[in-house]
């Protein structure tokens, strides 16, 4: 039998030689430090398992790689906040938009704002004019009366004149004196319905508005009542009016001290007194006075508790 056949059956023959290691004398190991190790070449040797692959380390330092899908859909998500957005910008300024048209739509078709809304504006300015030129009056009258009660032997007499004119102010505010003055006469003439205690208030408040200093009501039974702060308007019977208690029959009149033209302004406004009187199927008539008298006293208010410091 051949070695080859022994060989292949497996009988234990010695293989043929084959390429191998060049052994050292007497059979001792290469002595190459790059010599494979001899049971390496065994063929009874067991198979190593191949060295563990080391994964990779991310280093601190270095930048991870861009990832492309991952900014694609960055930018998808922020073109849809930019739509979200755009879309609420939209709806704001439809909204305003549709507020703009019906607030233009109903100033439009206000009937208040009509063709005299110039003239109105016009009075409105010449009464707030007018309040201005009169406050300024009274500043420089009160800064010349500090001057005349600081200038030494002028001083005392300066003084009392000073309090003898507050004096006939205050009395002619709380009604205890009469005055005179340039003025107007208010005349409230009934229509189909008899002028309501209201109606004569709102007119008594404007014209304090409009810097009246003195006032009076007076009936057609020629009873007259002198209106202050305090005085009070009710609905009598029959279209009467009750004022501080006193009962008064129509038509009103008012006498009222104070300068004309804006007093006559401030019951002219639209919407305003002769505004309200007209509507009810009244009439209201305004006439100027050159010297305008309130003659009608209030009885000064008893004090019970309060006493004059000297």
């Amino acid at each position: 039998m051949s070695s080859d056949e022994h060989t292949e059956t497996g009988t234990g023959w010695p293989q043929p030689a084959g390429p191998g290691r060049p052994a050292g004398p007497a059979g001792e190991p290469d002595p190459r430090p790059d010599a494979p190790d001899p049971d390496e070449l065994s063929p009874l040797a067991p198979e190593r398992s191949a060295p563990p692959v080391e994964s990779p380390v991310e280093r601190p330092d270095e930048e991870p790689a861009a990832d492309p899908a991952g900014a694609a859909a960055g930018a998808g998500v922020s073109r849809r906040r930019l739509s979200s957005a755009g879309v609420m910008i939209a709806v704001l300024l439809a909204l305003l938009g549709f507020t703009l048209v019906v607030q233009f739509k109903s100033t439009s078709m206000d009937p208040t704002v009509g063709a005299t809304r110039q003239e109105d504006l016009v009075r409105i300015l010449y009464d707030l004019n007018s309040r201005e030129v009169r406050l300024r009056q009274d500043i420089a009258a009160l800064e010349e009366s500090q001057r005349q009660l600081r200038s030494g032997e002028q001083g005392r007499q300066a003084a009392l004149d000073e309090a003898t004119r507050r004096a006939d102010e205050l009395g002619i505010l709380a009604g205890t004196l009469p005055a005179r003055g340039p003025g107007l006469s208010v005349r409230f003439e009934a229509g189909e319905k008899p002028i309501s205690a209201s109606r004569v208030l709102d007119a008594v408040q404007e014209l304090r508005g409009a810097g009246a200093e003195a006032m009076q009501v007076s009936g057609g039974d020629r009873a007259t009542v002198r209106i202050i702060a305090s005085t009070y308007f009710l609905d009598g019977e029959n279209g009467s009016l009750v004022v501080d208690g006193r009962r008064l029959t129509g038509p009103f009149t008012i006498t009222v001290i104070g300068d004309p033209a804006t007093m006559r302004t401030a019951l002219n406004i639209p919407g305003g007194v002769v505004a309200s009187v007209t509507g009810d199927g009244g009439k209201l008539i305004v006439e100027d006075r050159e010297v305008a008298e309130v003659s009608a006293l209030h009885a000064p208010i008893k004090l019970e508790h309060a006493r004059p410091v000297s």
